[in-house]
């Protein structure tokens, strides 16, 4: 899942600096502001929520309750000796393993890559090709205990919605029975003759967290950045290149296999390409048949500022599909970069669904910062206050709502007859907004708000005193490299 191994490009681009003018008196900089106007006639759905995987991070620590409070629940929890407001995400992403060090009957065993370590090596339950009976021997369901735990430690905080994702198939469905990838990383490693192994495997265990787990997998996906060169045998983790034709062979094996399962109601997900460029690529390359099979096109953010989000999202509109974000990291742990590539989404991608890779990794790559090889978690960076600005407002349920300026994402909740807004300033100077919000119906107010500030970290997702609303305008000034939730109440469209 990985844009492990990529660049973070830490710069802001240049169209942030169209919402703020520079005006010179005298000598002195003031700023003119923004003027915004929130159009709810023009809506892009309904918001399903908000993600993270569990993977990794879940193997390492998931029999720790505070730590799925934090991600998870809406309490206030203390993580690392930081206080720290919940999250509250709705939807987890399951990563079932592709590992393990038994040795076939015919000598055969795990072929394991040099620079993987045991940390991202995840446990597979099917251990041996001899039966796909899984009550028989070939099968062992008592490993992954800790993410399995976390699964349900998420279902018992609120978690709703889950989705279950493999990144290679187990090894002894690769062709050179290596999880991280083939040799060069530019051809496909599933053995052809396990083509329908891997789609049985996944519904398999579709329908024992059914039946055994209490778990329903609302949707399944057979590839992680299949399009992507860099699962190779000499990997960091585990990977497997698909091309858009194997793709299009596998996607109506794993129909096939949850149908007969009675797993009807299983959706579909592909293809988790790495970037919105590939994401358009290989979702316009799959044959017509795949993708009348597929109900989620899944992308992740690894582009960053660049790539055809639009395109991408027209693409999938027109397909009839919904389109997923379901990963996103990088390493900048102040969460400006984040907070850029939000924006950024949310204007041009409109993804129903967006998610963060490992809330728990090394350094930036975290909401918090871990040591996961060695269990450790460390310190919460501000990119978990940035984060809880957004998550913790734009609630599933609430339609997301078309703004005039990509500093600010807006949403209406008609349950609560709230209109959330969440006001991004990158900018290196204090800017004044003047938000209009004269074509709602009604819009009386009154308006609370939180701040994060991203520049000097002195507010770290604070409640700021309440704003007034007048003549359906509100008015207020953001600090440099900041962001503000506002929850405008008493709103209908």
């Amino acid at each position: 899942s990985s844009g492990a191994h990529l660049a973070t490009p830490n710069t802001m681009p240049a169209w942030f600096s169209l919402a703020i003018a520079l005006v010179f008196i005298g000598g002195l900089t003031t700023i003119q502001g923004a003027n915004v106007k929130i159009d709810p006639q023009t809506t892009f759905g309904v918001w399903r929520g908000w993600g993270c995987s569990l993977a990794w991070w879940a193997q390492a620590l998931g029999n720790r309750t505070d730590l799925a409070a934090a991600i998870f629940s809406r309490q206030t929890v203390s993580v690392a000796g930081t206080t720290v407001p919940g999250l509250g995400l709705n939807f987890a992403r399951y990563n079932p393993g592709a590992c393990s060090w038994n040795t076939l009957a015919d000598g055969k065993h795990m072929v394991t890559s040099p620079n993987i370590g045991r940390s991202r090596q995840m446990d597979s339950f099917w251990i041996d090709p001899a039966s796909s009976d899984p009550s028989s021997a070939a099968w062992n369901w008592s490993v992954d205990a800790n993410q399995r735990n976390m699964l349900q430690l998420a279902k018992k905080m609120g978690v709703d919605t889950f989705q279950l994702f493999s990144n290679s198939p187990v090894w002894w469905m690769c062709a050179n029975l290596n999880p991280s990838g083939s040799p060069s990383g530019r051809t496909d490693n599933l053995n052809t003759q396990y083509q329908k192994s891997h789609a049985e495997y996944l519904a398999i265990i579709t329908q024992r967290a059914r039946d055994q787990w209490n778990i329903t997998f609302e949707s399944v996906e057979a590839f992680n950045e299949p399009s992507s060169a860099w699962w190779t045998a000499a990997g960091t983790q585990e990977g497997c290149h698909f091309d858009a034709r194997t793709q299009g062979q596998i996607i109506p094996l794993l129909r096939s296999e949850l149908d007969a399962r009675g797993l009807h109601a299983v959706k579909i997900a592909a293809s988790d390409e790495t970037s919105f460029s590939l994401a358009l690529s290989t979702w316009q390359s799959l044959p017509r048949a795949a993708q009348s099979l597929v109900d989620y096109v899944d992308v992740h953010g690894y582009e960053y500022e660049a790539g055809p989000r639009e395109g991408l999202y027209k693409a999938v509109h027109e397909s009839g599909k919904v389109l997923l974000h379901t990963e996103y990291g990088e390493g900048d742990a102040s969460g400006q970069t984040m907070a850029t590539n939000l924006h950024l989404d949310f204007h041009a991608l409109h993804p129903s669904m967006w998610t963060y890779w490992q809330p728990f990794d090394g350094g930036g790559w975290g909401l918090v910062a871990a040591d996961i090889p060695n269990s450790k978690v460390q310190s919460v960076n501000l990119k978990f206050f940035v984060f809880a600005q957004y998550a913790r407002h734009i609630n599933k349920g609430c339609t997301i709502l078309s703004s005039s300026d990509t500093s600010t994402i807006a949403a209406h909740c008609p349950a609560t007859r709230t209109l959330v807004l969440v006001l991004f300033n990158s900018g290196s100077s204090t800017t004044s907004f003047d938000i209009d919000l004269g074509a709602f119906h009604t819009a009386a107010g009154p308006a609370s708000r939180w701040e994060t500030n991203i520049k000097n970290g002195n507010n770290k997702y604070t409640p700021l005193s309440d704003l007034s609303v007048s003549g359906k305008h509100v008015i207020l000034s953001l600090a440099a490299v900041s962001v503000q939730t506002l929850e405008v109440h008493n709103v209908d469209v």
